[in-house]
């Protein structure tokens, strides 16, 4: 398994010399200043690759942009309406510019309105470590009492509402403000200035598309982008729901191996595949994970190997980002399963036996807490993480 790491590109508190100390193979990175549905144009490309293959010094990194995480998959194209058959023609170009310059995996979410919800990006473990953190009764309280989202009552037991008033009742304006602010973190162009109205209205745009539309809108799209991926020799990868499980009223269409499999059949050719989240699918109990990557191996172009501590057994419930080897997730079970299928890819001959991972997360430890990095990607935490996932890999192929 090659070992990558998130690069957000030049505002990245966590810099390229950074990832050289790290031991890092290759890098994962994405043009965030894109607006979502305009074209990657050859020039943007190369100017990261540049970024990537130098260190400030203006000397050679030695590392490449091996993965794309994301080439963002439009709202009009979620929601079939406004842009959409544009934005898919021009997802199409940025995958024709992107295989032009040798970069082969692409990774993406289908997610609605959200990429990802957390309800604390900065929870404190009883070490002193902090990571983030999804609180069911704080997203209960956001979502009732905060938001006050139309039909929200009917999404949650009883006993969690009461809860949730309860506690939202403690909060003061400070505490409110920072419960919305981290919930809308994961809002693609709100993180810096959280807007009720803006998420009450995106929110308001999938009133009328259930759970069975945005498949079939997912399905369209997959058609459309994953012949040209087979041509181009590239390999797209879904990301898994974050978390896996419905939240705010939204469609959610891939958060377990039914899902995938779903999207994997109706279009099922080897360019269509999986990006196999274990922090994300595991914070689901039903969810197998070293199963998933059995049955669904030859299928996983990219895995994020993160862990997550669940509080209860409910499916919907309350979780935190663990250390990589800490949570529920059996993270020496599911490497024993990605390396037994690198090994079938490499007996039959495929060319992308390898199967790129890069440590998802990490706890801000140490000097982590003044550097202030993006959430959930702090310097020396995915460096613990990657060294345990690294000691993992060497014990399990030793002779």
């Amino acid at each position: 398994m090659r070992q990558t790491w998130r690069w957000f590109g030049p505002q990245d508190r966590v810099g390229i010399e950074d990832m050289l100390q790290a031991g890092v193979e290759g890098v994962v990175s994405a043009l965030h200043h894109i607006p979502t549905g305009d074209v990657w144009s050859p020039e943007e490309i190369a100017a990261r690759q540049m970024l990537i293959a130098h260190k400030k010094d203006g000397t050679p990194s030695g590392l490449a942009w091996e993965v794309v995480e994301s080439l963002p998959v439009s709202e009009d194209i979620k929601k079939q309406k406004g842009n959409w058959r544009t934005h898919i023609e021009n997802y199409k170009q940025s995958m024709r510019n992107l295989a032009a310059a040798g970069i082969e995996i692409i990774c993406y979410n289908f997610m609605p309105v959200l990429d990802w919800t957390r309800t604390d990006l900065t929870y404190r473990l009883s070490t002193g470590a902090t990571c983030m953190r999804f609180d069911l009764i704080d997203f209960a309280a956001f979502d009732l009492f905060i938001l006050e989202r139309k039909g929200a009552h009917e999404d949650f037991p009883q006993a969690v509402i009461e809860e949730a008033r309860e506690r939202f009742a403690r909060l003061d304006e400070a505490g409110r403000e920072l419960l919305a602010g981290s919930i809308i973190y994961g809002l693609p162009g709100d993180a810096e200035a959280p807007s009720m109205d803006r998420v009450r209205a995106n929110l308001a745009e999938y009133d009328n598309i259930s759970q069975d539309q945005l498949r079939t809108h997912f399905v369209a799209f997959l058609e459309e982008v994953a012949p040209v991926a087979q041509t181009l020799g590239l390999r797209l990868c879904c990301h898994p729901d974050d978390p896996p499980f419905g939240l705010l009223g939204l469609p959610r269409i891939m958060s377990t191996e039914a899902d995938y499999k779903y999207l994997m059949d109706a279009v099922d050719i080897p360019a269509n595949g999986i990006t196999l989240c274990s922090g994300s699918l595991g914070a689901r109990p039903d969810n197998d994970l070293p199963g998933m990557m059995q049955r669904l191996g030859d299928r996983v172009h990219f895995l994020h190997l993160r862990n997550v501590t669940l509080e209860s057994a409910a499916i919907k419930g309350s979780f935190y980002e663990s250390e990589h080897l800490g949570g529920n997730v059996d993270m020496v079970a599911l490497m024993r399963a990605a390396l037994d299928e690198e090994a079938k890819r490499k007996a039959a001959g495929r060319a992308d036996w390898s199967i790129p991972l890069r440590p998802d997360h990490g706890l801000d430890i140490l000097d982590d807490q003044k550097r202030k990095a993006q959430p959930g990607y702090p310097a020396i935490g995915r460096l613990k993480g990657l060294a345990e996932l690294r000691g993992i890999m060497t014990a399990l192929q030793h002779a």
